[in-house]
């Protein structure tokens, strides 16, 4: 291996190259090609499904006479054909609107001031302000031994042994 210097600054064995330069007239026909041959390919892929959709109407079954509001050609639907035609109840036809339009009503009713029953006196207010409340005024607090509270014994023990005792008369019986 030389590793000698040229004049140039270049080592002696990298001075050879390609003198040729990339012609550019025939990356020019080769795109002018590639365009061309795509669009022959549309062409005919546009053809065969012409074709293809002729002879499907062609072999298509006649539609009962006694089924009333059907559309010429059965492989496309009308719009509004199915609320027209079909009775109640129907499939959903369109589940993310209405579950978005449930979302919206929701989050109306939770961060809105509204009436519950007017009637009564009964309001709604949004859950932040109801937070904010419960903070300022804490939890109601019911009293101890008011109400209908059971004030029996809760020993874990003793109700093990009354119920241990009741079992033993059980057998006995």
């Amino acid at each position: 291996m030389n590793n000698q210097i040229s004049p140039h600054g270049k080592p002696e064995e990298q001075e050879s190259f390609e003198h040729q330069d990339l012609n550019a007239a025939s990356i020019v026909y080769f795109l002018v090609a590639l365009v061309g041959v795509t669009v022959v390919c549309l062409f005919v892929l546009k053809g065969l499904y012409s074709y293809l959709d002729q002879r499907e109407k062609a072999s298509q079954s006649a539609v009962n006479p006694l089924v009333r509001n059907v559309p010429e050609d059965t492989r496309h639907v009308a719009p509004g054909y199915p609320q027209s035609a079909f009775p109640s109840p129907k499939l959903e036809e369109d589940e993310r609107g209405q579950l978005n339009g449930i979302h919206l009503s929701e989050e109306k009713t939770l961060y809105s001031y509204g009436w519950v029953d007017e009637k009564a006196g009964i309001v709604r207010i949004p859950i932040e302000r109801a937070m904010d409340l419960l903070v300022q005024r804490g939890l109601p607090v019911r009293p101890q031994g008011v109400g209908g509270e059971d004030n029996t014994d809760t020993n874990p023990s003793a109700t093990a042994t009354v119920k241990a005792g009741a079992g033993a008369q059980d057998e006995k019986k």
